[in-house]
């Protein structure tokens, strides 16, 4: 199993919404970077969880926990004409980006704020805090997964 935090702005979609979804669970999609659409093509499997981060917002952080319900597949809104995420280059026997769907599995009993996150020396090497990282995907080792979930 893998771990992954997956970052998005609450105002856009954010925790409610994946928790008003049918079962919880959606599409992960819009990703229109190559870096972070390889990994959502390569390497996130089913079953692996994923930190759901709230960023762009008052307070950035760490809100929930998902799993990828379904492993990376063409994104179908690359292919919808007047969508946002509309590529024309993209074609659908070479999509050009991916997604994955994420299921719920719970909110955090408290956010693990952005601030408290820089304040760990053992999550020196988490992507997120890397200076200038603004990649929606992004890996997260297990020593930092079981660091951050001990924080609640």
């Amino acid at each position: 199993m893998s771990y992954w935090l997956l970052k998005t702005e609450p105002t856009s979609f954010g925790i409610d919404d994946l928790a008003r979804a049918p079962r919880k669970t959606t599409s992960w999609d819009g990703v229109r970077n190559f870096q972070a659409r390889n990994m959502l093509r390569d390497r996130m499997r089913r079953g692996d969880r994923a930190f759901l981060y709230h960023s762009s917002c008052e307070v950035p952080g760490i809100v929930g926990v998902v799993s990828v319900a379904r492993q990376g597949y063409a994104d179908p809104t690359a292919f919808e004409r007047g969508h946002v995420h509309f590529d024309p280059a993209s074609k659908r026997e070479a999509p050009r980006w991916f997604a994955v769907d994420v299921r719920l599995e719970r909110r955090l009993a408290r956010v693990i704020t952005l601030e408290e996150l820089r304040g760990h020396s053992a999550l020196g090497g988490l992507t997120l805090l890397r200076p200038g990282n603004r990649l929606s995907v992004m890996p997260v080792e297990a020593a930092h997964w079981k660091l951050i979930l001990s924080l609640e």
